[in-house]
């Protein structure tokens, strides 16, 4: 999936994105001096006894960016790539998602460098409860709140408030269980949070087809990453008569040009240890020929920095809406859009996460309990909503949809630090 050539980092990607949409709307220098860097970075090294009996040292990572419009938020991922850049890159984004999506939220990123395929479910939980430990009043539910992310998931931040609320009086232990979101659903979690991201991620297709005359069904789509994002993506866009004919995710590439059921391949994957190589009724193809699959849309729903100079002239989707954080790096972007390739950016496209774990977090802070139909209802406005403001500040600004994502953002936190002022 990835390519042996140099990449442009993630966070040089979202400060050149920064700085090309302040440069625009000519944001307030004081603010953009606060914006440009993050409020605080925690790294933690902890020690873990593995089954065995050794004990092995991990380091976990939480990155804050900004707070002006309420808790941090966002996810926590488990995966090698894991680092105080990459997490400066996606706390960042978090601190934009949120303001676009107009809740009271900053943004947060973290995660552990590990592979989790390589340890068992009794290491993964002493990993997870001992870095929840090692954070201690670094995360709080209402001062940082994570959130699955790459390789985490319900059971994991089931871990996470258990240990956390552990380590408060008993009398307090019933109302820390909101220090993260994603949660199961009998630990306090939202019906209808697995698909939120990819319900977003939907809606959002449907609003640049209506907008553009365009009928879904029949269209061809791809997509990379066959995770929850992934999966859920699929599942909706088949629901409204679009063709998945190729997806890739860290087991290979398959393509079947009369269409792949998201159903079946979902139920595939989960006996081959969550991957869709070697899919049956699909041919497997190389990475470099997914990209060059000729489609509709494109859905990158995997890990950042996937699309770049080294494979953008391959690609051939008339439409790219990016489900997973960060996939496209900028000088790939302006390639796409030379070639007349509209992108729906990250921090519009897939905020449908972050919104349903505010429903979360709210359901859990009032003690209610919220059905599936009234959640996603209330996730499509929301989508819907920020979308129309993106699409108006592109008209105003003359810009691409990134820039007029990043523009909506920034106005926003703009205003509240000019209103507030800064503590001398």
């Amino acid at each position: 999936m990835s390519n042996t050539e140099k990449k442009t980092s993630m966070y040089e990607n979202v400060m050149h994105e920064f700085n090309k949409a302040a440069d625009k709307m000519n944001l307030d220098a004081g603010v953009r001096k606060i914006l440009a860097t993050t409020q605080n970075e925690v790294v933690v090294h902890f020690p873990v006894k593995m089954d065995d009996g050794r004990i092995e040292v991990f380091t976990g990572y939480r990155v804050q960016h900004n707070n002006a419009l309420g808790p941090y938020k966002g996810g926590l991922r488990y995966h090698p790539t894991v680092d105080i850049n990459a997490a400066r890159a996606l706390a960042t984004w978090m601190t934009w998602k949120s303001a676009i999506a107009g809740i009271p939220y900053g943004g947060g990123k973290g995660g552990i460098q590990i592979d989790p395929s390589q340890f068992s479910q009794a290491e993964l939980e002493r990993i997870t409860r001992r870095f929840t430990y090692a954070l201690g009043d670094n995360i709080g539910p209402d001062y940082d709140i994570p959130a699955p992310d790459v390789n985490t998931n319900a059971q994991i931040m089931a871990w996470i408030a258990d240990t956390y609320a552990s380590t408060k009086a008993p009398s307090q232990r019933a109302n820390n269980f909101h220090v993260v979101t994603g949660k199961p659903v009998g630990c306090g979690g939202l019906e209808g949070r697995d698909r939120a991201t990819g319900f977003g991620v939907v809606t959002a297709i449907k609003k640049w087809v209506k907008a553009h005359n365009v009928d879904l069904k029949g269209k061809t789509y791809i997509v990379q990453g066959f995770g929850n994002v992934g999966y859920w993506t699929a599942h909706f866009l088949s629901e409204l008569g679009a063709k998945l004919i190729a997806v890739q995710d860290h087991t290979g590439s398959i393509s079947n040009p009369d269409g792949i059921c998201p159903e079946e391949l979902l139920a595939y994957a989960k006996t081959n240890k969550g991957g869709v190589g070697g899919y049956p009724k699909a041919k497997a193809i190389n990475n470099a020929d997914f990209w060059k699959t000729e489609c509709y849309l494109l859905v990158p729903a995997a890990l950042g920095n996937q699309i770049t100079v080294n494979n953008v002239k391959d690609i051939k989707a008339q439409l790219v809406a990016e489900g997973a954080n960060g996939p496209t790096d900028s000088e790939a972007e302006e390639v796409l859009l030379k070639k007349g390739i509209a992108v729906i950016p990250d921090i519009l496209c897939n905020s449908g996460g972050v919104i349903g774990s505010y429903y979360e977090w709210l359901q859990n802070k009032r003690a209610e309990v919220w059905h599936i139909d009234e959640v996603l209802e209330r996730l499509q406005r929301k989508i819907e909503h920020s979308f129309d403001l993106v699409v108006e500040a592109s008209k105003e600004y003359d810009c691409d949809l990134r820039t007029a994502a990043y523009i909506v953002a920034l106005k926003k936190i703009e205003r509240v630090y000019k209103e507030r002022g800064v503590f001398p």
